[in-house]
């Protein structure tokens, strides 16, 4: 599908992003439930909905990002609730460093991603994700043990 996508959407207008009706916005958010079948990236899910709602690819990159700020809440107050003792006094200080460090981190690596979006299309991740497949399939069928420890 990514290799395809440019072709697909390749007349898309330019809607800025006051024009995201909340329609469009529903209709984006419900590709993103696409991403529970294993294998298929959150974030291409809600682009694919965004470009399908005539969005460019930069506005529904941005977008889905944007998307992702509360499925990332949940999911960090849930782990919270779980491991409660992550809230002690000697904990707190070095939670909020690393939140500070990812947010920085998060906002290089968008603005980087939207731009190399920009400028080389989909088709490179398309590429990207069958090559790792194709690895991934090898090692199995070597026999390679690829259980991630913790």
């Amino acid at each position: 599908v990514l290799i395809f996508m440019d072709k697909w959407f390749s007349k898309n207008e330019v809607y800025p992003e006051d024009e995201i009706t909340y329609k469009k916005a529903f209709t984006i958010g419900a590709f993103q439930t696409i991403a529970m079948i294993p294998g298929v990236s959150r974030s291409a899910a809600t682009i694919f909905g965004g470009l399908s709602q005539k969005l460019s690819r930069k506005v529904a990159a941005e977008f889905s990002f944007f998307l992702a700020v509360p499925t990332m809440f949940a999911a960090t107050a849930k782990s919270l609730y779980d491991d409660r003792e992550l809230l002690l006094d000697a904990n707190i200080s070095i939670l909020l460093f690393g939140n500070v460090i990812a947010f920085i981190v998060a906002i290089l690596a968008i603005k980087f991603f939207i731009g190399f979006l920009n400028k080389y299309g989909f088709k490179i991740f398309g590429y990207y994700r069958i090559i790792i497949g194709l690895i991934l399939i090898v090692l199995l069928a070597s026999g390679t043990d690829l259980t991630i420890v913790d």
